[in-house]
């Protein structure tokens, strides 16, 4: 239901490794469900880590490669643009038909994206 477009695979066995069954026999993604209940801390602290991730982010000079799902719930539009202005030298890969997990779900267009990111660094 989360991702309606996407195929449903005949064997689920590949999930178990990202996911952790709870005591309550519920299987839940493999982060810890506390990060997604206490809002209140996450706002919190939410500031001071985006005021972080700036920091880490402006001071990358190594060859960097941004590669989002345009499906993705997590990274926005606006977070990407906001991301390149903080590394001009950013090469970004935006890949149509995946949602965030990219190499997921788009695995032969996100592995031509690294090669050919890689390939031009030679």
């Amino acid at each position: 239901a989360y991702q309606p477009g996407r195929t449903r695979p005949k064997n689920l066995d590949g999930l178990k490794k990202n996911l952790r069954l709870g005591d309550d026999g519920r299987w839940r993604w493999h982060w810890d469900p506390a990060f997604m209940q206490d809002r209140s801390q996450q706002a919190r602290g939410r500031s001071d880590f985006h005021l972080e991730l700036e920091e880490a982010a402006r001071a990358l000079t190594c060859p960097t490669h941004l590669i989002r799902g345009r499906k993705s719930d997590l990274v926005t539009d606006a977070e990407v643009a906001d991301f390149m202005k903080l590394v001009p030298h950013a090469q970004y890969t935006d890949v149509a038909n995946a949602a965030h997990m990219v190499a997921g779900d788009v695995n032969d267009v996100f592995t031509a994206s690294v090669l050919e990111f890689l390939t031009s660094l030679r």
